[in-house]
């Protein structure tokens, strides 16, 4: 299957990368709103401008989208899903049922196939806590992010005028963490649980009084947050900041017999050192998902709660019985 890249910020590298790891893919070329020629591809996939996307509308079979979701996503998902299957990564929790229902209806309208949310958080964490959720239903979920680099919340900083650079670290509470993996139920906020610290470049002359406090009063990123916020220069961040580790943790507890007496915990954690080229992999998986959906003639967006897991393997469904299961 033929597969284009709309983006090339680190997550289309990531993509672009884990396409060339895929046999049954084929990476067609990278949509950049860039110029063309400003954009170098270390596989020397070609390069097009992303104005002439409609042109090869009928030469691709799925388009991932890399693009931030605070101000990309949002028009992006659904404009392309009027002409081409794509993919998405999503990723601020309060606003994907909007998301969905704007990129259900302009799929539809092309029976086109979409899938939107697709990460590792919301994506792969989303799968295990409705599986943990399932078994336990008796229980509560508590999902801990970081230590690492967020490139939504990164990029959100970014977008704040005077900002050159930045990074954010999202941080467990490591207190909070032992209280939940203890069989702890307790109802903790999200300043209990997770610390955000960030590292901004700004540019010279910018208000750098102005640029926290709008960081701190961001919502959907960093309004329910403690949130520290340190100004470095260029040179610092390109030194010690430079690399983009992530990883989190999903914790379903909960009990089960008459009188709930016993007591069980499901874990699921990811160590990651390249948050991007990890991410750009499950959207790969699930661009394979959404070819094989569109085929049979389902249309639409859907979430990861509605992909089959074979779904997303280059396996046949005999080798997956045989290998693992």
């Amino acid at each position: 299957m033929k597969i284009g890249i709309y983006g090339y910020g680190n997550l289309g590298r990531g993509v672009e990368a884990a396409l060339y790891n895929a046999e049954d893919m084929e990476v067609f070329g990278i949509f950049t709103r860039r110029s063309p020629d400003s954009v170098k591809s270390v596989y020397e996939t070609k390069v097009y401008p992303a104005n002439d996307v409609l042109k090869y509308k009928n030469d691709i079979d799925v388009m991932i989208i890399c693009g931030g979701s605070a101000t990309d996503l949002p028009t992006m998902t659904p404009d392309l899903a009027k002409d081409f299957c794509v993919v998405d990564s999503f990723d601020t929790h309060a606003k994907i049922g909007e998301h969905f229902l704007n990129v259900d209806a302009t799929a539809k309208s092309g029976n086109k196939t979409a899938v939107i949310s697709v990460g590792w958080d919301p994506g792969l964490f989303s799968i295990a806590r409705i599986y943990a959720g399932a078994v336990l239903p008796n229980g509560k979920d508590n999902t801990f992010w970081g230590r690492g680099v967020s490139q939504g919340h990164s990029d959100a900083i970014r977008r704040i005028e005077g900002v050159a650079d930045a990074r954010q670290y999202t941080v467990p509470i490591e207190e909070t963490v032992k209280k939940v993996r203890s069989g702890d139920m307790s109802d903790f906020t999200a300043r209990q649980k997770h610390l955000r610290e960030c590292y901004v470049v700004a540019k010279e002359g910018a208000d750098k009084q102005r640029i926290e406090k709008e960081i701190k009063e961001m919502p959907n990123y960093f309004a329910d947050y403690d949130t520290v916020v340190n100004f470095i220069s260029a040179e610092e961040l390109k030194k010690n900041h430079n690399a983009l580790p992530h990883g989190g943790t999903v914790i379903r507890s909960g009990s089960t017999g008459k009188n709930n007496e016993n007591s069980h915990t499901v874990e699921y954690s990811l160590k990651l050192d390249s948050n991007p080229e990890f991410t750009g992999s499950v959207l790969v998986a699930f661009a394979r998902a959404i070819k094989r959906m569109n085929d049979k003639g389902d249309f639409g967006c859907k979430t990861a709660f509605d992909i089959p897991p074979a779904m997303l393997s280059p396996l046949s469904d005999e080798e997956l019985r045989h290998s693992l299961l």
